[in-house]
């Protein structure tokens, strides 16, 4: 993984994005930046950026991906991969579906997905050292660069998303208590089945997380 980083940017994935659609750059690649100023989460929300945080975004082909995973729920495999990381160093954070990264009640970050040509683009926020508004940091004290050499070396060894998804789906039950947005609509998760693709089923609906 060939690694950039940035003094001040305006979003990673905008950064990103650009290389790659000026071919510039081609992956696997990944950006980081001290300072993000307009950064993205889900449903085109902002992501407040505070300096000391992560502010991640990385480039992997289409083609290296695992041949079983759903790129409709690519956020939930690379974030959880991201979770597995930091358990190894005893944090408690998990992965409310399907994408946002929590420390008990709190939201202290998130991963979303986009394609560019034959490449998939990850975002990624984390509060490390310094929470922000309604939101919490990493409940673990791990510096950017650790944190960033354990997670690439775990994505490098190429987990099938069966893998992935049969410990997610153990934990799937901590999202009860906790809802999700569905076509601007907030749904509760209580009442959610999760599938064997990622996917939940609310009501006989089958709902993607698309981000």
């Amino acid at each position: 993984m060939t690694i950039s980083y940035l003094e001040s940017v305006d979003s990673t994935q905008d950064y990103l994005k650009k290389l790659l659609q000026e071919k510039r750059v081609s992956a696997p690649y990944a950006v980081v930046a001290k300072m993000q100023t307009a950064g993205k989460g889900s449903r085109n929300n902002s992501w407040i950026g505070v300096e000391g945080n992560l502010f991640l975004s990385f480039a992997l082909a289409l083609e290296h991906l695992p041949k079983d995973l759903k790129l409709a729920s690519a956020s939930i495999y690379f974030a959880y991969i991201l979770k597995m990381t930091l358990a190894a160093e005893k944090s408690q954070v998990w992965l409310k579906w399907p994408n946002d990264f929590y420390i008990g009640e709190q939201k202290i970050g998130g991963l979303i997905t986009h394609i560019v040509n034959d490449t998939l683009v990850c975002g990624l926020g984390l509060n490390l050292q310094e929470n922000v508004a309604d939101f919490a940091k990493l409940d673990i004290a791990i510096s950017q660069d650790s944190l960033l050499e354990k997670y690439f070396l775990n994505l490098e060894k190429a987990f099938s998303w069966k893998q992935i998804f049969s410990k997610y789906k153990l934990e799937f039950y901590k999202n009860q208590d906790f809802s999700t947005h569905n076509k601007k609509e907030k749904i509760s998760l209580g009442d959610a089945s999760l599938l064997d693709d990622g996917s939940i089923s609310i009501n006989n609906e089958r709902i993607y997380s698309l981000r």
